[in-house]
């Protein structure tokens, strides 16, 4: 039997919607009324807001093109705001490249300055350094021949991107000669331009423009400097100090071994020649300058900051030089395809964390951010594009912003406003009382401030007056122990006294030290702008600075290397080898010599080399 057929309109699977009814009761009302209802628009409320958001995000999306190219342009019309175009792993075009040296600074340098500078000025806590706004890394220093470096070392990592032994100028433990960047760079055709605030005979310079043996050669290295060198005079300008090292040892004022006269030998090489304030001023921050450049403006080292500013009308600032020199070396190569490579360092960081002197060292750290800050300002005005590096070559003096003093448990303290009521150094105080016993007598031993001057003509009571006068006006300390008193009586002479001005403010600021020596310690990387200095993002070995200022002038070291190795017949040209300079680590382990000998057993072996 056939199934019935069921009713379409009883069927459940019938379509059915509200749309469809009110269509249907429409059409009804139509019929009966003889009039329409009007239809809706066929657009509605949410389809012309998604117009109105999609013409939105399309003007938006205009503006941020529009903006982004407009910086695009800026940033051609300005090419000094950014390091230059790197393309294929290289930087193009004309560039300039500053690099910075702080010697000796680390970590806590920042924090024992920056605290001091808070606390001198009553300035907030979030207000820091120029050089904390720009730290973009860290750096492991150690050398070839120790887990501790020395400056000679390190800053040979920098030049020729390469560790060698402590000591080495620019000198592989093979004892062949490594090139430069900075020799690279001159050969490239950019000019070059050296400036410190000790000799510039000392490590750090010596190792771009120098290749020795050994360090202490500081005469050959002033030859090599004003172009006694396998390469020719390599350096176009040269400010610092160490004028001893240039002058002949029958000059007053020498400190060579021979007659030799460098300063002549710079001239005959094309150098101009200046050696005091008024010559420097006449340079007009580097507007009056003729190239190739002299300048030794002090006998050895350039005095510490806190001592040079009451003597300015001696002795130019870090600042001063580092200034000129932009200035001179930007307009000579103002008509050039190349730019130029200027080294900068803030040398006496160094000096004052060997005596242990905090005082000094705030004011250094200060000195060395002012220049720094000068930089990043030449560079935002040069229309030449480049680049600010800054590092040190190692810590110097395990310095700590806390201190013990005594055996019960510490109290968590130091302080900076100690440091704010020092008008001097401790080495500058050291002479002074130096110079007073000396003036006593007649003595030679007392005149040059080595051995301790004898006291006949002046009393040990007169003596303690004058100490306690020269700590309260020098140090700003009235509560001299008799013990501090007597260790000064007892050791006047100018290391060991000055060691102890040192120990005295560090003790009651409470910030300590752990070696007058240097320290393992990872030290800060600093850039312009971390975009152009990319490659020193993070930790590394202090050879990848070198590296990187390899690239980055985009120089052939290694055709330097080469050329300078088929030189090294010369008699002489290097200096004494060193024995030992492939002994590895010889120094990293214990040998059983771990006690310090004091002031009366042999001297006190102070100023060794850094």
């Amino acid at each position: 039997m056939a199934p019935a057929q069921e009713p379409l309109l009883s069927r459940n699977d019938r379509p059915s919607s509200e749309a469809s009814s009110e269509r249907h009761i429409e059409e009804e009302d139509a019929l009966l009324t003889g009039q329409s209802k009007p239809s809706k628009p066929k657009y509605g409320w949410d389809f012309w807001r998604s117009i109105a958001l999609f013409t939105w995000a399309v003007l938006a999306t205009a503006v941020v093109i529009i903006l982004a190219v407009m910086y695009q342009h800026a940033q051609t019309s300005h090419p000094a705001r950014s390091g230059g175009d790197w393309a294929n792993g290289k930087p193009s075009g004309k560039r300039n490249l500053i690099f910075m040296v702080s010697d000796g600074m680390g970590p806590t340098s920042l924090s024992l300055t920056r605290s001091f500078r808070q606390a001198e000025s009553g300035l907030p806590i979030d207000d820091v350094l120029v050089l904390d706004k720009h730290l973009i890394g860290s750096s492991r220093t150690r050398s070839t021949s120790s887990l501790v470096t020395d400056s000679a070392a390190g800053a040979t990592a920098f030049s020729c991107g390469m560790k060698s032994y402590n000591g080495a100028i620019s000198v592989l433990p093979d004892h062949s000669p490594c090139g430069t960047v900075l020799e690279a760079a001159k050969k490239a055709g950019y000019m070059t331009g050296l400036v410190v605030t000790t000799r510039i005979t000392d490590a750090t310079p010596a190792c771009f423009a120098a290749h020795v043996n050994r360090r202490e050669e500081e005469d050959r290295i002033a030859e090599q400097e004003v172009g006694d060198h396998p390469l020719g005079r390599v350096v176009d300008l040269i400010l610092g100090g160490g004028r001893c090292h240039f002058l002949p040892n029958t000059t007053k004022g020498s400190c060579r071994g021979d007659e030799k006269d460098i300063v002549e030998l710079a001239k005959s090489n094309g150098f101009s020649y200046v050696d005091d304030r008024e010559g420097f001023d006449g340079l007009n921050f580097g507007s009056s300058v003729d190239l190739p450049l002299l300048g030794l403006f002090a006998r050895t080292d350039i005095p510490y900051e806190i001592d040079r500013r009451n003597q300015n009308d001696v002795y130019p600032s870090l600042d001063e030089m580092a200034r000129t020199a932009l200035k001179a070396l930007s307009a000579a190569t103002e008509d050039s395809e190349k730019g130029f490579f200027l080294m900068i360092e803030g040398s006496r960081i160094d000096h004052a964390g060997h005596g242990n002197d905090p005082v000094a060292q705030v004011h250094e750290v200060l000195a060395y951010d002012r220049a720094f800050a000068s930089v990043l300002d030449f560079l935002n005005k040069e229309e030449t594009p480049g680049v600010l590096v800054s590092t040190s070559d190692h810590e110097t003096g395990g310095l700590a912003t806390a201190r013990q003093l005594h055996s019960t448990y510490p109290e968590y303290h130091w302080f900076p406003t100690v440091l704010a009521n020092a008008s001097h150094s401790a080495e500058y105080l050291a002479y002074e009382l130096s110079a007073h016993l000396s003036s006593s007598s007649s003595s030679p031993s007392a005149v040059n401030g080595i051995s301790n001057p004898p006291r006949s003509s002046t009393s040990d009571d007169d003596l303690e007056t004058y100490i306690r006068t020269l700590l309260s006006s020098g140090l700003g300390i009235h509560d001299a122990s008799p013990e501090e008193i007597t260790q000064l009586i007892e050791h006047p002479a100018a290391w060991p006294a000055s060691y102890t001005f040192a120990d005295m403010i560090s003790r009651r600021a409470q910030v300590g030290w752990t070696t007058h020596g240097h320290s393992a310690v990872d030290v800060n990387i600093y850039a312009s702008n971390p975009k152009d200095a990319s490659p020193l993002l993070g930790n590394h070995e202090n050879t990848a600075i070198g590296d990187f200022m390899r690239d980055y002038l985009d120089v052939d070291t290694d055709a330097i290397t080469k050329q300078l190795k088929e030189q090294v017949a010369m008699t002489g040209w290097m200096g004494e080898a060193v024995a030992d300079a492939k002994a590895g680590n010889r120094g990293d382990h214990y040998q059983g010599d771990f006690k310090k000998r004091g002031f009366g057993e042999e001297g006190c072996n102070c100023g060794m080399p850094h």
